[in-house]
């Protein structure tokens, strides 16, 4: 797992003109709110971590159509501090199925009140979901025609 340092994450942010991924979904915008924030005022990254959950869980829930639950978070990489006020754009991908779980590809960007329009990838993450029956155990995922290989 690569991950960043603290002294990198502290740095302000360069926000660019990065474009937004064509080859993933957005799946949630959200904008951070002050009472999101951590003791050095930036958006705790508890709060991140649980709106990166609800997105990479739009598109399992689209093929499960039913129960599910995470099981892993596989990787998770803050990239840079998120701030209040940033509008967070989630994109999301399914990049395997297996026979009762998935995994998720989840970027994240951030789009600064003052520099609208520049994006600053500032978290990714892959995620794993298990499909459940109404008893809590794995079922079996029936896997629409444009999954299957």
């Amino acid at each position: 797992m690569t991950a960043i340092s603290a002294t990198a994450c502290a740095t302000t942010p360069a926000y660019s003109h990065h474009e937004l991924p064509s080859d993933k979904e957005l799946v949630l915008k959200v904008i951070p709110m002050p009472a999101d924030t951590n003791v050095n005022g930036d958006i705790f990254g508890g709060w991140v971590m649980a709106q990166v959950d609800l997105a990479g869980s739009v598109l399992p829930a689209r093929i499960i159509g039913g129960r599910m639950a995470t099981v892993a978070v596989n990787e998770f990489i803050f990239k840079q501090p998120v701030r209040v006020g940033d509008l967070l754009s989630f994109f999301a991908e399914v990049t395997r199925i297996g026979r009762t779980s998935m995994t998720v590809q989840v970027e994240v960007y951030a789009e600064s009140q003052r520099t609208q329009g520049r994006y600053l990838k500032v978290t990714e993450a892959r995620l794993t979901y298990v499909a459940i029956d109404e008893q809590g155990r794995p079922k079996v995922i029936e896997q629409p025609p444009e999954h299957q290989n």
